[in-house]
């Protein structure tokens, strides 16, 4: 399994264009205009947006696209997440502050993600940040949560089954793989059902397939695991 890892992010990785909108569809059109036309300088409003919703509803992917359209541009951006431990001191020269899975962070990390929230209004920086609720709901301090709602505000709902079927097999046609209807219901009663999981699934299988020169079936999916 040490080698599978080799075959992993070939493909692209999340942007709006592969974002399976589903029932988010307000999200992803506010993202589009968000990020701007491609090619050109974009300045964003410095009104934050906030994106919330369950596990698998899309929040980090829109996050991460946005994060690599702006790269695309050139432009330097804040990241915070609940991994980073030590945040670097807001930059005057960030195009936007993104800032992942609010609803972890502990007291450094919501120190830093107020005061980088405060610089960013200073400077008339973007602010784009996600939680698992909404901002009421948010367990954080009082002038970071309140912050985090008075912007623009996004609910964002998981996909249903045939939307994540359908990902799924677009996902894999894009690879050049085919997925039968006995593996996607092999794949969405066995394993996580969320998109994230099982997009991380298909990379894997990709891989092991290529590796052993067999198509991806059922009993390549077992052997797979017994490998791991």
């Amino acid at each position: 399994m040490k080698q599978i890892a080799l075959d992993i992010g070939l493909h692209a990785g999340p942007s709006l264009d592969n974002f399976c909108a589903g029932p988010n569809q307000a999200a992803l059109q506010h993202m589009a205009l968000w990020v701007g036309t491609k090619g050109q300088a974009q300045v964003r409003s410095p009104v934050p947006t906030y994106l919330w919703g369950p596990s698998g509803s899309g929040k980090s992917h829109l996050l991460k696209a946005a994060r690599e359209a702006l790269r695309n541009e050139g432009a330097r951006v804040g990241w915070l997440d609940a991994n980073v431990l030590e945040a670097p001191e807001f930059d005057e020269n960030w195009a936007a502050v993104l800032m992942d899975d609010v609803h972890w962070y502990n007291a450094q990390q919501q120190h830093t993600a107020f005061a980088w929230f405060v610089a960013a209004q200073t400077h008339q920086r973007a602010v784009l940040a996600a939680g698992e609720f909404a901002p009421v709901e948010l367990k954080l301090r009082e002038d970071l949560r309140t912050r985090m709602g008075w912007g623009h505000v996004f609910s964002l709902q998981p996909l249903t089954e045939p939307e994540r079927r359908a990902v799924l097999r677009q996902a894999a046609d894009a690879r050049g793989v085919f997925l039968s209807d006995d593996v996607m219901d092999y794949m969405l009663t066995r394993f996580s059902r969320d998109l994230g999981s099982l997009m991380e699934l298909l990379d894997l299988l990709d891989g092991y397939a290529l590796q052993t020169q067999r198509a991806i079936t059922i009993p390549l999916i077992k052997s797979m695991m017994e490998d791991a």
